[in-house]
């Protein structure tokens, strides 16, 4: 299995017919993944806690509709994928014998929009078990690429591991879709598709230090760290693809990336 990340964007992405990503996420079984995954990992943006943390659902995961003032269809979806009780086991025996100590395991909680959203068009039928595993603000890019290292061996068990962000991400810098992308937000996503299909993977765990405008591009790293989840689970040589590229409100990038395991 390869790795991907999604830029998941605005969660008016659920609703609005005139998204290139919306369309992007609609051709996926036809177009670019065709095989149909055991159970699906969901690392998204929307999930940040202080260890990590893993949903264990033996049912079907409710929908969390964790945004306000949009809309009141968006509040009707519902995306009601199984659980995968056993996945999430696994995922915190990898990550407990890695090294990284503690996983919680939550057993009430559903499915964010970072993961239910894009899922909604990718596997619209909600029968593919789904997993949600937490990521934590408070780390760096080594760690959370780490992560995915030691996720790794689920790939050979017919996992398919998603991280679910934003290739930029500035709330207080939005603007009309009609307006360019500012320069900052360009300079960016530049960077990081270059610097990925390069192999450039240190730089990406130290984006921060090395890309241009990473701070207003992430003032905040939550919707980055499900790409360094997504590429370490690839491993060190994974080949690195751009499988889509799109604006929405000005400077939010919807860059979207495969990592093909060597």
């Amino acid at each position: 299995m390869d790795t991907f990340f999604i830029s998941h964007g605005s969660p008016t992405l659920s609703i609005d017919e005139t998204m290139p990503a919306r369309h992007f996420l609609k051709s996926w079984k036809a177009k670019l993944f065709p095989t149909v995954p055991k159970a699906i990992l969901m690392v998204s943006a929307h999930w940040d806690t202080p260890e990590l943390a893993v949903n264990i659902i033996n049912g079907r995961n409710d929908t969390i509709y964790d945004f306000y003032g949009f809309p009141k269809p968006m509040y009707e979806i519902k995306y009601p994928a199984p659980g995968a009780p056993e996945l999430a086991k696994k995922v915190k025996g990898l990550l407990q014998s890695a090294g990284f100590g503690r996983v919680k395991e939550d057993k009430n909680r559903g499915l964010d929009h970072g993961a239910w959203v894009p899922l909604m068009f990718m596997y619209p039928e909600a029968n593919i078990p789904v997993c949600q595993l937490s990521i934590q603000s408070d780390k760096d890019g080594t760690y959370h690429y780490n992560i995915g290292k030691a996720l790794a061996p689920l790939r050979d068990d017919g996992v398919l591991i998603i991280g679910s962000g934003s290739a930029t991400h500035n709330l207080r810098l939005l603007g009309p879709d009609h307006v360019p992308p500012p320069s900052w937000a360009e300079d960016f996503d530049k960077w990081l598709t270059e610097t990925l299909i390069d192999g450039r993977h240190e730089d990406v765990k130290h984006y921060d230090k090395k890309a241009p405008s990473a701070k207003i591009s992430h003032p905040q790293p939550d919707h980055f760290y499900p790409l360094h989840v997504a590429l370490g689970a690839a491993g060190e040589n994974a080949k690195a693809e751009l499988i889509h590229h799109s604006w929405g409100n000005s400077s939010l990038s919807y860059s979207s990336y495969r990592f093909q395991t060597a």
